[in-house]
């Protein structure tokens, strides 16, 4: 864990809500500069340096940098922030129409710039993006097996647990057209994230293999965990958020039930400071394991909606977990100090078995960072 000085107003706080005022401030400040420096760049991931790379359109992180900008513009009413965000949807439908890897992940990319601009500012194109977006994620369903499939390679029959995410946009699309055709799919898979990918103690398998012909479970794959039977944290992270937004799309308890299991686990996982290992099972003891802030910003995100599908006392137990992350998070895990990085939260994990990206900044990392904040100061709206 990071050791830092005490000169953030944050630093001595006992609880995030004292805290947040400061921290909104400081946030603002530090977009502010991002958008100096990020300039027209697609991030990714900051190394050591503090520079953010510049990655492909179709790149599956290409949405969350405007993300952010658009809940900075709603929560401020800021217009500088809007401007920033507004031309990355149609960057994204011109990629469309040249060769691209566009596959599972088109939510991450059309939910934080197309549909969000449409719900803020009623943008026609904007719709239309989304719901293509949206027809092309349905069209990755595979009926046997009830499952999104997962990437362009040969490998058709896999399917990942970060689709939790994306079933938003086909929810959004059922509504938005009033067709549930969409909701059919991203219910069948949501049924399948519960029964295959969630296992019984709440811990997730990432990449399930089916025949793609039968629709037969053939295995589970070990991916971005540290093996088949590992608990990658990230990925508990996704099912954890994914499952509770199926369950405000739908009102189907069976969907809560999953989120508050796998948050359950990954709560039981924690250490002291609340801030994720990379892989709960990497190792035992997990002290000399690299941490995954971005678990535990998109893990604190979801904590609050499922404290918000729960009433009074019930709820609050969530919720105080995902404020201590977040104090957490910005107390020793923030570039706060340091204006010249381009990154908000350090220490994110990307592939430790690849051997990339650990120890970085992940622009998804700071993403649901700046969601969970948002939430907590009383953002109603939703991009996932």
């Amino acid at each position: 864990m990071t050791t830092k000085v005490d000169t953030s107003p944050w630093d001595q706080a006992a609880s995030l809500q004292e805290a947040i005022p400061a921290i909104w401030e400081a946030l603002q400040g530090k977009v502010d500069r991002m958008i100096e420096q990020l300039g027209d760049k697609s991030p990714h991931v900051a190394k050591a340096d503090g520079i953010y790379d510049d990655m492909r359109l179709d790149w599956w992180t290409a949405g969350f940098w405007p993300g952010i900008l658009w809940i900075m513009h709603e929560m401020t009413g800021k217009d500088h922030y809007k401007e920033a965000a507004w031309g990355w949807d149609e960057k994204f439908e011109n990629k469309t129409i040249q060769d691209n890897n566009f596959h599972h992940d088109v939510g991450f990319q059309f939910l934080p710039t197309s549909v969000i601009k449409y719900k803020l500012t009623g943008d026609k194109d904007a719709k239309r993006r989304g719901l293509a977006a949206a027809n092309f994620l349905a069209g990755r369903f595979n009926i046997a097996g009830s499952f999104l499939r997962a990437w362009n390679q040969e490998k058709i029959g896999w399917s990942i647990v970060d689709s939790s995410m994306n079933l938003s946009i086909l929810f959004w699309a059922a509504q938005e057209i009033n067709d549930p055709r969409f909701e059919h799919i991203a219910r069948a898979h949501a049924d399948t994230v519960v029964d295959k990918f969630i296992r019984e103690d709440g811990s997730v398998n990432h990449i399930l293999s089916f025949n793609p012909r039968t629709g037969e479970l053939i295995e589970s794959l070990g991916g971005q965990g540290a093996g088949p039977h590992s608990s990658w944290s990230r990925g508990a992270a996704w099912a954890l958020h994914g499952m509770a937004n199926t369950y405000r799309y739908t009102g189907d308890t069976r969907y809560l039930r999953a989120a508050q299991r796998v948050a359950h686990y990954f709560l039981s996982c924690l250490p002291e400071d609340y801030v994720a290992h990379w892989d709960f099972r990497a190792a035992d003891p997990l002290d000399g394991e690299p941490r995954d802030t971005s678990a535990a910003s998109c893990a604190a995100s979801g904590l609050l909606e499922i404290a918000d599908a729960l009433p009074g006392v019930e709820g609050a137990m969530y919720r105080r977990a995902a404020e201590r992350m977040l104090l957490a998070l910005t107390q020793h895990y923030g570039t706060w100090d340091n204006p010249a990085h381009e990154g908000i939260l350090i220490e994110g994990t990307g592939n430790k078995p690849a051997g990339q990206n650990v120890d970085v900044s992940l622009i998804y990392g700071d993403y649901y960072y700046v969601e969970a904040l948002a939430k907590l100061l009383g953002w109603k709206n939703r991009i996932f």
